[in-house]
Formats: structure tokens, C-alpha cells, sequence
């Protein structure tokens, strides 16, 4: 197959964790053509969707996850997005008006051929924070609002909660407010912007000592392992990018229950790698635009998820 990776830049890849570039060297074992682009060189002209893309092929011994360079990048050239049998939107957020453009882009390039992957209806579609929403079984007490009062009101019901933005990543913009109230104006001031941006508050849930767990559905089934994220010292955020460690770990049976209840459903939708986060017992997202965890999860456990994802794909691919 011709695959188009439509990520952010290769050299800022830190191959020793990276999804896609698992995702990418998998591909290759398999004999499968790499190309590569950003969102910014994608362009709608004559009716069709072009991407200004680069043939990749993977060099260097892959044991040796620091190498520099790991790639070779030919001439950019310009095709029609049909011409790949599958295109993967890897952009990492923020999910900003520029984001959605891409998606707009990507949808117009299905209309004529092109395979898309995950569906760009289903990322704009499916809010990473909001989604949720649809699951209310499994979803601590939550409240989205830009609405101040009410958020004051939700903090003096539940004492000790979460309040985050609905487009961050990686931890950003996350605090926790516990009973005392310190700081929660100005917390809800500089979140909202004055009431003119929604936030997230949630009960704070204790669990997130034992991890804010990321459990990887592909194809509609779970990966048997999740991979726990433990905030470290005084820190409540457990996401690698602010500092947590990550644990892999067998699901848990509520785990499963999670991902089997979402699993079909989101497959059907078009979504062919969705990252479940949970902590205890309990749905936090469902993360649409460029799930990760592949490295960790294989490197402590054995288990071969880049290996389930690229079957996937090919079964996607070919249907």
C-alpha cells in the first residue's frame, strides 16, 4: 500500500516513543510505500484535494531508538490524496480552527477516494473532552458550562474537583481545586476568559494516584493492556507530557467493559484508533485525533500493538 502520514514534522519526532513513527516502521517491515506531509501542504484546487508530500523510507538500525537521522526524505511532490490507499491524520492538537480546516480538507478528498483515516467527521464530530458525555454510566460528576456561578456551585457540592479546558492536550491547563476554594476565581477567570470559553469540572477522582489509564481501542477491539500514567511528586496531571510515569498493566474488567461498550460503536463511526483515558472505574476522554502509547505498551509488555494497528488499517484499507 501507499500510505500518506499527515503528521507534524519527522524531525521533531522522539522516535523512542513516538506512535506514529511505530506506526511508520511497522508499516515498512511490511513493504508498504511511506509518505509523509503537515496539514499546511495540503490544498484544494481544480476540485480535488493535493498534498505536497515526501516518499519516506526509514533508515538506521531500529534497535537504536536514538539515532539521528532516522529517515531519508525524497523531492516533495504533488498528488492527489486518492492516490494513497490510506491517508493517516496524525496532526497532533491543539484542535484550533486550522485543525478543523485540515478535516474539512480530508472530507472533500473522501467525496472523490480518498481513504481517510481516523474519518474526519468523526474527529470533528467527537469533542476529545465532550464525548463522554454520550456514556454517562461510566462519567464521574461532570458540568461543562462558561458560566461562573455554576462552577462555583459545582465546587461547593463536590468540595475537591478537576477543572480543565476543552481543548488542551497533554495536561495543559488542568487544576484541581480542593475544599478550601484557593485560587478558584481566578482559576475560572483565566480558563473561561471571562465567560467566553466553556470549561470542564470534574469530581476529583482519588484513583488518579493508581494512574490516568489509557486504554487503546483499534478496529473496534481493545489492546489487553492499558497504560497507567502516575503523577510524580506533588503533581495531580499524570500525562507523559507533564511528567508522569507510564505503567503498562493488563485491563482491568471494568476497563473492558469501558472499551466493549465503545468499541463497535466508535469503529462504526469511522474511528479506527480511539485512546479511552480512565482513572479508577471512571471515563475521562475519548481522544479521536492522534492517539498514543503504542511505544510504552509494546516496550514493557511484548505485546506488538503498532503489529494489531497496521492489520487494522490493511483490513480498513482493502474493505
Amino acid at each position: 500500500m501507499d500510505i500518506l502520514f499527515i503528521a507534524d514534522p519527522l524531525d521533531h519526532f522522539k522516535i523512542y516513543k513516538d506512535t506514529t513513527y511505530a506506526m511508520m516502521a511497522e508499516a515498512a517491515r511490511r513493504a508498504h510505500t511511506l509518505y509523509a506531509c503537515e496539514p499546511q501542504h495540503l490544498a484544494w484546487v481544480g476540485g480535488k484535494v493535493e498534498g505536497t508530500v515526501q516518499r519516506v523510507k526509514i533508515v538506521g538500525d531500529e534497535a537504536d531508538s536514538a539515532r539521528s537521522p532516522w529517515y531519508i526524505a525524497e523531492a516533495p511532490e504533488v498528488l492527489d490524496l486518492k492516490h494513497f490507499d490510506a491517508v493517516l491524520m496524525r496532526k497532533d492538537p491543539p484542535f484550533d480552527m486550522e485543525y478543523v480546516t485540515s478535516t474539512w480538507l480530508l472530507e472533500l478528498a473522501e467525496r472523490t477516494g480518498a481513504r481517510v483515516f481516523n474519518k474526519p467527521s468523526a474527529i470533528r464530530d467527537h469533542s476529545e473532552k465532550l464525548a463522554i458525555g454520550e456514556w454517562p454510566q461510566f462519567v464521574v460528576p461532570t458540568l461543562v458550562t462558561r458560566d461562573a456561578a455554576r462552577l462555583r456551585s459545582f465546587h461547593a457540592e463536590h468540595g475537591d474537583v478537576i477543572l480543565k479546558p476543552l481543548d488542551g492536550m497533554g495536561g495543559m491547563g488542568v487544576f484541581r481545586v480542593k475544599a478550601d476554594g484557593m485560587n478558584l476565581g481566578t482559576i475560572v477567570e483565566m480558563l473561561s476568559d471571562n465567560g467566553a470559553r466553556s470549561v470542564m469540572a470534574q469530581k476529583f477522582i482519588p484513583q488518579i494516584a493508581d494512574g490516568d489509564k489509557r486504554i487503546l481501542l483499534i478496529g473496534g477491539q481493545p489492546v489487553p493492556y492499558s497504560l497507567a500514567r502516575i503523577p510524580q511528586g506533588n503533581e495531580v496531571r499524570g500525562n507523559l507530557a507533564a511528567g508522569g510515569l507510564g505503567r503498562a498493566q493488563p485491563l482491568t474488567e471494568n476497563d473492558r467493559r469501558i472499551a466493549e461498550t465503545l468499541g463497535q460503536t466508535l469503529f462504526d463511526r469511522g474511528l479506527l484508533l480511539v485512546g479511552l483515558d480512565a482513572i479508577g472505574d471512571y471515563l475521562t476522554e475519548v481522544n479521536v485525533t492522534s492517539p498514543t502509547c503504542f511505544r510504552e505498551i509494546m516496550d514493557q509488555t511484548g505485546f506488538d500493538v503498532a503489529g494489531m494497528f497496521i492489520d487494522a488499517l490493511e483490513r480498513a484499507a482493502a474493505a
